[in-house]
């Protein structure tokens, strides 16, 4: 089983930077906002897992639902997709990869799906069969992927600092972004006409028709998540400072720091309303933030090491989370 966790992505992240390391010696901004209210009681409350999904011989690197929310995909560190039942918890479907999976995702229509490879490619699969569809090539490990809401084109970011456009039907790149430093992640906006993008030092916003970089996000060290709201307003990002930071969308103004997690935040999912945030990190644990207070609403422990991933289901009941070697499903229905 090789090991390639989130982790030793973050150490390859790392290199190069200047009297800066994970943790220590971090250089200060000028300005800091002061980290959300936190509810203590609520993290004494008790979680246990709804269902395990077990078969990943792997970490469980990136998951995602489909969009009827009738199946999950997930991907892992020895080269597979799996495809499960998400009611049941049937393991559906193995598909073989070249190498560890970083990133997948299903089309707007649930007809396929997306993955990142370390190997240097992004793959189109039909969500049934298993078939591969389409490849696309980086020069480097393709660290995430996403279907423009759309569903007409891809975008991949590879650790290179690049980011390419797919049309989905000719397989040909339409548009090339160059990310500064290191990418770890992307994301749509929901109207599918900006993209963010995270790596090393911040988050950078893009305009996608002319390709313009619109504004840059000081979140300092290694930010290996960012997601949009729901509603497109906001932009959350984990960094390897242990924390969540919300952003303006439009404007680029640091919003509130949510401040809880004790080692690096791998994951970051908004829930379909756009009222929570869901947090993983690699101190074992998700967490579940109220967006317009900031307040921390329930701890999660994961107790099968870093939670690597973290995804909502569509209708907003479930939290599914992926570590070390499974997937475990969490209700969420009775939070207020």
């Amino acid at each position: 089983m090789k090991n390639h966790t989130l982790a030793s992505l973050l150490i390859v992240a790392l290199a190069g930077l200047t009297g800066c390391s994970a943790g220590t010696g971090e250089k200060k901004p000028a300005a800091q906002a002061e980290p959300a209210a936190q509810s203590k009681g609520s993290e004494q409350l008790s979680m246990t897992p709804v269902k395990r999904f077990e078969g990943h011989s792997g970490p469980v690197l990136s998951i995602a639902y489909s969009p009827d929310g009738k199946r999950i995909v997930a991907g892992d560190s020895d080269n597979t997709l799996k495809l499960w039942n998400a009611e049941t918890g049937e393991e559906l479907k193995t598909i073989n990869h070249a190498d560890s999976v970083y990133s997948v995702g299903f089309s707007p229509d649930g007809k396929t799906i997306a993955s990142a490879c370390r190997d240097g490619t992004a793959k189109l699969w039909d969500a049934e069969t298993g078939e591969e569809l389409k490849s696309f090539p980086h020069s480097n490990p393709v660290m995430s992927i996403a279907y423009r809401p759309d569903g007409k084109s891809i975008a991949t970011g590879s650790r290179d600092g690049t980011i390419r456009l797919w049309d989905i039907e000719t397989g040909e790149p339409s548009t090339m972004l160059v990310h500064s430093l290191v990418l770890l992640s992307i994301s749509f906006s929901p109207d599918g006409q900006q993209l963010a993008s995270s790596g090393r030092d911040q988050v950078q916003r893009w305009d996608i028709e002319t390709g313009k970089g619109l504004t840059e996000l000081k979140h300092l060290l290694i930010t290996p998540t960012v997601a949009y709201s729901p509603d497109g307003k906001l932009i959350a990002s984990g960094s390897s400072k242990n924390t969540v930071k919300l952003w303006d969308a439009e404007t680029g103004k640091e919003g509130k720091t949510l401040a809880g997690h004790t080692k690096t935040v791998y994951s970051v999912a908004f829930s379909p309303d756009g009222k929570w945030l869901a947090s993983g990190s690699q101190d074992g644990t998700a967490k579940l933030w109220d967006i317009q207070t900031g307040q921390l609403l329930q701890t999660i422990p994961v107790d099968s090491g870093f939670v690597n991933a973290v995804t909502f289901s569509p209708d907003g009941k479930t939290l599914l989370s992926g570590s070390l070697d499974t997937l475990q499903s969490w209700d969420v229905s009775g939070m207020k």
